[in-house]
Order: C-alpha cells, then sequence, then structure tokens
C-alpha cells in the first residue's frame, strides 16, 4: 500500500528530530561501552596506560558525534517540514555516524595504526559528504526560504572540513600522527557551536 504523496512530503520534523536523537545517543552509549577495565584489574593509575590510546580516541569521536548532533539540532531548528528526501538524507548520515563506534575502537585498539586510522578518516569524510547532501536535501524542500539558503551558502566549515578528512586518508599511511592532528583540527573548528542559523532567525524576525 503506497503512501499518498500529500502525506509523504509534508510531514513534521518532531520524529525525525527524535529518532536522530536517539540514533545518536546509541552510539555514544555503544562508544562509551568499549572502554574496557585493565585486563589484569588492576588498581593503580599505571595500570591505566595501556588504554591511552582507546581513551584519546573516544574523546575524538565523542567530540564529533557532538559536533554533528549540534549542528544537525541547529539546522533542524530553521526546517519546517520534511520530505522524503530528507528523511533518507537523515538515514544515510546517520548510517556513517554509525560505523563511529566500530572505527574508534579499532583505532585505539591498535595505537593509531595507519589502516584503522585512515579508516576512520572515511567514515568522518562520508559523514560530513552526507551531512552536505543532508543540508541540500533541506533547502531543495525550502526554495523560498532566505534562512536556510543563507546557511548553506555561507557554510565554508563543511567543504574545508571535508578536504581535510580527504587528506586525511593517505597521510595515515605516510603518518598516523598528521591525520590525527587533521581530525583534532577539524574538531576545533567545529567547537564552537554553529550561530548562523541563530543570527539568521534572530535577523529574519526582527524584519
Amino acid at each position: 500500500m503506497s503512501i499518498p504523496r500529500t502525506i509523504a512530503f509534508n510531514m513534521g520534523k518532531g520524529r525525525l528530530e527524535a529518532f536522530s536523537d536517539g540514533v545518536i545517543a546509541i552510539i555514544i552509549t555503544i562508544m562509551v561501552l568499549e572502554l574496557k577495565v585493565p585486563h589484569d584489574h588492576g588498581v593503580h593509575l599505571s595500570d591505566l596506560r595501556p588504554l591511552i590510546p582507546v581513551f584519546l580516541s573516544y574523546i575524538l569521536s565523542f567530540v564529533y558525534v557532538g559536533i554533528y548532533w549540534n549542528n544537525h539540532h541547529h539546522m533542524f531548528h530553521a526546517t519546517q517540514r520534511v520530505s522524503g528526501s530528507i528523511l533518507w538524507a537523515n538515514l544515510h548520515l546517520l548510517f556513517w555516524l554509525s560505523l563511529i563506534p566500530f572505527t574508534t575502537d579499532w583505532m585505539g585498539q591498535t595505537h593509531f595504526a595507519p589502516t584503522p586510522t585512515a579508516i576512520y578518516g572515511a567514515v568522518l569524510l562520508l559523514a560530513g559528504i552526507a551531512y552536505l547532501i543532508l543540508e541540500r536535501a533541506i533547502v531543495a524542500s525550502h526554495p523560498s526560504d532566505p534562512v536556510l539558503t543563507a546557511l548553506v551558502e555561507k557554510g565554508w566549515k563543511e567543504y574545508v572540513s571535508v578536504a581535510c578528512y580527504a587528506l586525511a586518508v593517505p597521510l595515515a599511511f605516510v603518518s598516523p600522527w598528521i591525520s590525527e592532528v587533521l581530525y583534532v583540527l577539524v574538531a576545533v573548528l567545529w567547537f564552537v557551536p554553529d550561530r548562523r542559523i541563530e543570527r539568521l532567525l534572530r535577523d529574519a524576525s526582527a524584519k
């Protein structure tokens, strides 16, 4: 039984946001569950030394997931409705984000070996591309919305991030630490919440 197009393309955004929040919460939960106590159940701080790479990779990924959640929230704050293309674009983004726990654990357990570090960057790259696709899908569904149009036109951070990920993947086989520096730089770039939505909405309401 097919769903009428008038229903499928005029859905509210509440369920999408709730589902996305739930998936992101599960991603963080899976990551923290991968933090295991020392194998020999040591009781000294020195026993945690072998876990430092795992913990560092967890911190980096936690920040990344938090950045995506923050910007996803801001973007959908300005979104008035969702379409079928937005739903699929959002699922596409969540798919790549759902792989972050696996790549995080692999990279940490192998102490930032080249291949796991490159795969970690590849997942970040594909998640970044998926976020750009989601932005375009939202704007396409709101062709006359100046706030969302301005958001995408001024979205230089997204392109810088994708470029850094694309560089980090092959550079991981030269030196994984170069890739790690690029990952941290992108995280720092996004660490400050994107205020464009808030500013654009405030300006629009003032007119």
